[in-house]
């Protein structure tokens, strides 16, 4: 049949969809999503969104978990500051990414009642990982000799993250290089200095 337009099916479905919800998230925002509208954008019927997704709220959900960025492993740098380093970078890369600036706009964006719903996302995508790095990383640099033995508290942990998502959220900050050498030099690593 000339000119018929094949039916995506499974994960090329899935994707369309949260593709979808990405876009009308970053153009029209929370409260302008609705699941007719990424239905559309996806090319499909709003049955097949529902099928997939009781609500707005689980959609959005997972689009914000499928995709921001993994941290991944941190190789070994030499240092302890030099870890924390990279790891900061790829945490902003991260937060500036598409789906971290509309998870950003939506926590701006939504009421505290709605927020609630994203909690869960954020710390199972941002901060639970960050802070096992950090963690992991301090453990590196108590291995290597450049990281007193006690730095393993939680709240040495949580400083990075706390910080890049106050900074980020509150005070707008786009956390330039230069900042995140300050934060390290300033904070973290008088810190955790033998």
């Amino acid at each position: 049949m000339v000119g018929a337009v094949s039916r995506r099916r499974g994960p090329e479905l899935v994707r369309a969809i949260l593709d979808s919800a990405l876009d009308q998230l970053s153009t029209v925002g929370w409260n302008g999503l609705t699941m007719e509208g990424v239905a559309a954008g996806a090319r499909t019927g709003k049955a097949a969104v529902y099928r997939r997704w009781s609500s707005k709220a689980d959609l959005v959900a997972e689009v914000l978990r499928a995709g921001i960025p993994p941290l991944g492993e941190i190789p070994d740098q030499g240092s302890v500051r030099e870890d924390l380093r990279l790891l900061c970078r790829r945490m902003r890369d991260g937060m500036h990414s598409r789906p971290g600036q509309a998870l950003r706009s939506l926590l701006h964006e939504c009421d505290s009642e709605s927020s609630e719903q994203f909690h869960a996302v954020i710390r199972s995508v941002l901060t639970e990982p960050s802070v096992r790095q950090v963690k992991t990383l301090v453990q590196r640099g108590i291995e290597r000799g450049d990281v007193r033995p006690d730095a393993t508290g939680d709240y040495v942990a949580d400083v990075i993250p706390a910080m890049m998502m106050y900074r980020s959220k509150v005070c707008g900050s786009e956390w330039s290089d230069a900042e995140i050498a300050d934060l390290l030099d300033q904070v973290l690593v008088p810190l955790l200095r033998p």
